[in-house]
């Protein structure tokens, strides 16, 4: 099929896969931070991310450990909106994102920016379960499901690629599945990533 990446297997399964402990959190719990170089620091509740415009996306799911769900279905709303809000500096370009339970991983500016990249709060017409990442996870569908963080508390913006928990263990900077980017081969280029903030400052 032209929609599932090279290496990936379709199934009706939808797997879960976590590192260490579930964090328990509650919505009213759950607090949010877009934050490091932007000009207007955000903070969010539950309830202020369901106040803001929602989107609902039907998504393709893809699994570093090679399984592939077709049409997920997520409710929540796009960071890109979030980042309008916050003003990303000129110098910013790439993001490490922070979990609960402290879990990291890193993104290009450019890929939050994706209009499908969203903080989701439902999935499949349900709040989010905990086993999911909820109450709120982070959705980044054009790349392996690690970058979608789990339980997300907070995305800070940098002028440099910072790797999180599982790129740090030998996982790819980037992780794009079309590209089979699974594991690290070859130096991180954080001098290309470094040039490109000097380019927009």
């Amino acid at each position: 099929m032209d929609r599932v990446p090279p290496g990936q297997f379709v199934t009706e399964r939808f797997p879960i896969l976590t590192y260490g402990e579930e964090p328990r959190l509650s919505p009213e719990e759950w607090r949010f931070e877009l934050k490091g170089l932007v000009e207007r620091p955000l903070s969010l509740t539950y309830q202020d991310l369901l106040a803001l415009p929602q989107v609902e996306l039907v998504r393709d799911f893809h699994c570093v450990t090679r399984w592939s769900r077709l049409d997920v279905a997520w409710r929540g709303v796009r960071v890109k909106d979030l980042l309008e809000q916050a003003g990303p500096k000129p110098e910013a370009v790439a993001a490490l994102v922070h979990s609960y339970g402290g879990y990291t991983t890193n993104l290009l500016l450019e890929d939050l920016l994706h209009e499908d990249v969203i903080l989701a709060h439902s999935l499949l017409g349900k709040p989010l379960p905990r086993e999911r990442g909820g109450p709120v996870r982070l959705l980044v569908p054009h790349l392996y499901a690690w970058k979608s963080a789990k339980w997300v508390r907070a995305i800070e913006l940098l002028d440099h690629l910072e790797l999180g928990f599982w790129e740090r263990h030998g996982y790819h900077w980037r992780g794009d599945p079309w590209q089979e980017e699974r594991f690290q081969e070859g130096p991180i280029p954080a001098a290309r990533i470094r040039f490109q903030a000097l380019k927009r400052g």
